[in-house]
């Protein structure tokens, strides 16, 4: 049983470091900083838009 235990904690092991790999490998840089400008490419929440602005402009005329 300790030997089935063993076999599958060296194959999680080496899974894990597998996927560690491939995520980090250099192919993989341009995903990797596109993914961490995500937030940055949103608009902000409690901006108004273009088309707000422009709405409330004609309003206070």
């Amino acid at each position: 049983m300790a030997i089935l235990n063993a076999i599958a904690t060296i194959l999680s092991l080496a899974v894990f470091f597998g996927i560690v790999w491939w995520a980090f490998s250099a192919h993989r840089r341009k995903d990797n900083e596109q993914a961490a400008n995500l937030p940055f490419d949103l608009p902000d929440e409690g901006a108004p838009t273009q088309k707000k602005q422009s709405d409330q402009n004609n309003e206070v005329k």
